[in-house]
């Protein structure tokens, strides 16, 4: 797909993985639209892009609804959709005493992770299924969502974590499936140790530990990178359905 003039919505946009796939987009000529909680960091960001900002929590249906029409109002029918929004949590099953981790915890994880992933999509495909196709495959869209490799080798301490990446994972095909009856993909990107605002608070020599236990580069990864398999997923009409790792050849310890 071209980007040059098409509506974008990036969730989770205003820092990370988010903003350097938001200004990916928009160095292609896409209009983006930022979906973010933090209100100052997303209206900054859309700012320097000459985009635009909602603020959403992409576990909130009604609010979901109303910012993708909010988008649509001010950039057309987005095509592309790039689910970046998450967090990230380290709390075991059950702790040293033997208490069970509160099923809100670990409920408030997969609400955001999973199910918000879900929330965004649907939302979006029912918007893009009436769409005019456009390019010469008839394309109407592509939506784009981020696991984990804990979808894969969940670490101790990461069962909600890797529960609900593993969903996004496991939501891929048959949602690639369903939509491919109106020319829509579904791909996710599976990335491993990435430095994030959240490893920014992490001393360096941790971050530097973190980094050397990546095969090749021995490094963490950049988000810049991610947003480069983000931009060859949306140009390559034949990425469809798939999880692809973007990891450095990392396979995660158990600890």
């Amino acid at each position: 797909m071209d980007l040059q003039g098409v509506g974008a919505i990036v969730t989770g946009g205003a820092s990370g993985l988010g903003a350097a796939t938001a200004e990916m987009l928009a160095r292609g000529g896409a209009k983006v639209t930022i979906f973010d909680l933090n209100v100052d960091q997303g209206n900054a960001k859309a700012a320097e892009l000459g985009g635009h900002f909602v603020r959403v929590d992409v576990a909130d249906e009604a609010n979901v609804q109303s910012a993708i029409e909010e988008a649509e109002a001010r950039h057309g029918v987005a095509r592309v959709l790039v689910n970046c929004a998450g967090i990230a949590t380290a709390e075991k099953i059950i702790d040293r005493d033997g208490k069970p981790l509160p099923l809100d915890r670990f409920a408030r994880v997969v609400a955001i992770n999973l199910t918000g992933t879900f929330n965004v999509l649907s939302k979006m495909a029912a918007r893009l299924h009436g769409a005019e196709p456009i390019g010469p495959d008839g394309e109407r869209g592509v939506i784009i969502n981020t696991a984990s490799v804990a979808a894969y080798e969940g670490q101790v301490g990461q069962p909600a974590y890797g529960a609900s990446k593993g969903g996004v994972m496991a939501l891929t095909l048959p949602a690639a499936r369903e939509l491919a009856r109106w020319n829509i993909r579904v791909v996710t990107i599976a990335p491993g140790i990435f430095w994030t605002p959240m490893m920014a608070g992490l001393p360096q020599d941790a971050q530097d530990s973190l980094g050397r236990q990546i095969p090749f580069p021995s490094r963490l990864g950049r988000p810049e990178e991610y947003a480069m398999l983000a931009e060859s997923i949306i140009a390559n009409p034949m990425l469809n359905g798939e999880t692809i790792r973007l990891d450095g050849a990392i396979r995660m310890a158990p600890r």
